[in-house]
């Protein structure tokens, strides 16, 4: 049995643990172990979308999730290509929400890092506003940003953004574009994510 211990982990942190561990084993039991009840809910329902079973017993605040794989259950995304063809994510500003500023920039650094978790990828991701930011002056965003473009993600940046916020000399993952293939891009996407 593998043992993940997710304590003090906020998500979506242990279920990219958990995710993990379940890739590693073909068949047998991982033991969760967490102390925040909305991540033990996560992970529940992770595992439920996963066709996965499981049981959960808590001890003094403190969650067990025992999940169990069998050989013939898979992740769904297995037989898939990496990329989704037509699936661009458009990041406009460096906070996700319009709440609190630094709750916005914890869910937005969230969420790219969580992209490099998925199996399946946008075909690119399109950068404008004060999102330039996160591919020019944020060192933990741009680490996962050159995860994803060694993944095949094209990671582009509006450069008219990168000139006015005085960023066009920093820009360090993907390329600079213009505002004709930024429209261009969404217009041939069949999905486009704004988070």
């Amino acid at each position: 049995m593998i043992k993940v211990n997710a304590i003090g982990q906020t998500c979506p942190i242990p279920v990219i643990m958990t995710k993990n561990a379940l890739k590693e084993i073909t068949e047998g039991s991982i033991e969760v172990t967490i102390d925040n009840k909305i991540s033990k809910e996560n992970i529940e329902k992770f595992s439920k979308e996963m066709g996965f079973s499981f049981s959960t017993r808590e001890e003094n605040g403190v969650f067990f999730i025992l999940i169990n794989k069998t050989p013939s259950e898979t992740f769904p995304y297995n037989n898939t290509s990496n990329i989704e063809n037509n699936t661009v994510i458009i990041i406009a500003s460096d906070k996700m929400g319009d709440g609190e500023t630094s709750l916005g920039e914890t869910l937005m650094k969230g969420f790219i890092y969580t992209l490099t978790e998925m199996e399946v990828l946008p075909q690119a991701i399109l950068f404008y506003n004060r999102g330039v930011f996160l591919t020019a002056s944020n060192e933990t965003t741009i680490k996962d940003l050159k995860l994803l473009e060694e993944r095949g993600v094209e990671i582009l940046s509006c450069g008219a953004c990168l000139n006015f916020y005085h960023l066009e000399n920093t820009i360090s993952v993907g390329s600079i574009t213009n505002m004709y293939n930024i429209i261009d891009k969404q217009m041939k996407a069949t999905k486009v994510i704004r988070p």
